[in-house]
């Protein structure tokens, strides 16, 4: 029997090719898939997380999911959303509790995003949560019981946060980062802001020093990732020399009708 036939044989039994027996319903179509449209207007809010209706609201900085998480969290390396659902429920040292990745994604919209944390269960909260879910299909789970990372988090670079120059970060960035991010740190239409009013906040985990500068090392200059450790530590020193917004939780927690459940401390 040819390999055509076998297969036709094998989506009809699986009910694949949309066909059914006489009084039995059929699978939706793609664009009826109301699970499909779910995580195609996760992806759309992860890319327009701060203009987009639905999550502008939440939004402190002019910064989207995927100023961080790039190519709207499809890249390989550079905070990569690739597995990362498999990683949950997590321990989270931070809170103090076992969260789940909508708990996670709700509370980068108050650390990353400078805003409000979206209430729990809410249209936005349920997308992004079942886009980036979507990109761990078919891997196998593995609960973290350490930290709330996937398995592709970014590693640490192998030099000395203590050994941070943020005067040479200062050259460094004039020449390497400037261009898209500004001088004064308040980004461009290529690049969003680095520091100040209109960037992540004190609670943001790139706020550290050591954070950033791992994560520079792997996704900047934008598409030529080439920073040395050195380079990457010291620019991440420069950047966050300079102020940002303070973070004081009961600022970002919404009222408690639209709260949900949240039990962290700080």
């Amino acid at each position: 029997m040819r390999a055509s036939v076998l297969l036709t044989l094998a989506l009809l039994t699986t009910g694949l090719t949309g066909r059914c027996t006489a009084g039995e319903p059929g699978p939706a179509e793609p664009a009826a898939n109301p699970l499909a449209a779910t995580v195609a207007l996760g992806r759309l809010l992860v890319e327009q997380t701060s203009t987009h209706p639905l999550t502008r609201d939440y939004v402190g900085a002019a910064l989207n999911c995927t100023s961080c998480h790039l190519d709207n969290g499809t890249h390989p390396t550079a905070a990569s959303f690739l597995d990362v659902a498999t990683a949950y429920p997590a321990w989270a040292g931070r809170e103090g509790r076992v969260i789940t990745l909508e708990d996670r994604i709700l509370n980068c919209f108050m650390r990353s995003c400078n805003g409000t944390r979206p209430p729990q269960g809410s249209e936005p909260a349920v997308a992004i949560a079942a886009y980036i879910t979507s990109l761990s299909t078919g891997r196998p789970i593995k609960m973290n019981a350490e930290s709330p990372h996937g398995p592709r988090r970014v590693p640490p670079l192998a030099i000395d946060p203590a050994t941070a120059d943020p005067a040479a970060g200062a050259k460094l960035y004039a020449d390497r980062c400037g261009d898209c991010h500004a001088t004064d740190g308040n980004g461009t239409a290529d690049g969003p802001p680095v520091w100040g009013p209109r960037s992540f906040n004190m609670g943001a985990g790139l706020s550290h020093v050591e954070h950033l500068a791992a994560w520079l090392k792997l996704a900047m200059p934008l598409d030529d990732a080439t920073l040395t450790d050195r380079e990457a530590l010291d620019i991440a020193a420069y950047v966050n020399s300079h102020p940002r917004p303070e973070f004081v939780i009961e600022e970002h927690l919404p009222p408690d009708a639209k709260l949900g459940v949240y039990n962290g401390k700080r």
